[in-house]
């Protein structure tokens, strides 16, 4: 008889939990006591949904979920963690976990030179936008014609708005180029025509594309990707 209350409650519980809370807010925190700030790439991935957040570097995370969503936590270098959302009274599901990095197995690395990587870096460090800048402080004074005339000419600001097009136009074709790259050297196992969303999951800063080394930029975009992966 007592099984059969306690599964009753047990019920109840989940149920009232399901009905009450149309949104749980998942928070919590990662600790590793070796390393406290080693959480650069910490992301929370809804399975359910197929959507992620990124938590932030000192093992704080949170994001909104459903009840029964299944949910990964998942940092380069050490162990995912798997959870099935199940709200408490507060509509909140905690999390706290102390965790140690895997043992990491270094390969040998080959790195081949390439004219088209040289190439590549050559237009990451020339990247810039043209120059569309407004006249102002002193240089307003000196000419006000021309700072007016900047500041609401329809042909000005058509100026600009296409030099700032062409100017993420650039970036986009050096980092699919990077891509096309990546994937013959078996970096990254894309398709040509899944470019465009990986590059949209990138959002990647102009500044570190264009000073970045190649080691870097081959790291930020290989943790990317496996992250990438797991949305896809």
């Amino acid at each position: 008889m007592r099984f059969y209350l306690s599964l009753f409650f047990c019920f109840f519980f989940i149920s009232f939990s399901f009905q009450q809370c149309e949104r749980v807010l998942l928070k919590g925190k990662l600790i590793d006591s070796l390393r406290p700030q080693s959480f650069y790439n910490l992301m929370v991935v809804n399975r359910t949904t197929g959507k992620g957040v990124f938590g932030q570097p000192n093992g704080n995370f949170s994001a909104y979920v459903s009840n029964g969503d299944q949910i990964v936590l998942s940092i380069k270098g050490y162990p995912k963690f798997n959870y099935t959302i199940l709200a408490d009274s507060n509509c909140q599901f905690l999390v706290f976990e102390n965790i140690e990095r895997l043992p990491q197995e270094l390969e040998e690395v080959v790195i081949r030179p390439l004219k088209t990587l040289n190439q590549i870096k050559e237009e990451r460090a020339e990247l810039a936008m043209r120059d569309t800048r407004m006249v102002s402080g002193i240089s307003a004074f000196e000419s006000p014609i021309t700072a007016l005339y900047q500041a609401f000419s329809k042909k000005e600001k058509n100026k600009r708005w296409i030099a700032e097009q062409e100017y993420k136009d650039d970036q986009i074709r050096i980092v699919k180029e990077l891509l096309a790259l990546y994937a013959v050297y078996d970096i990254i196992d894309l398709d040509t025509d899944e470019f465009d969303a990986f590059i949209a999951f990138l959002n990647i800063n102009e500044n570190f594309l264009k000073t970045a080394s190649e080691m870097e930029l081959v790291l930020f975009v290989k943790d990317k990707y496996e992250h990438f992966l797991m949305l896809r």
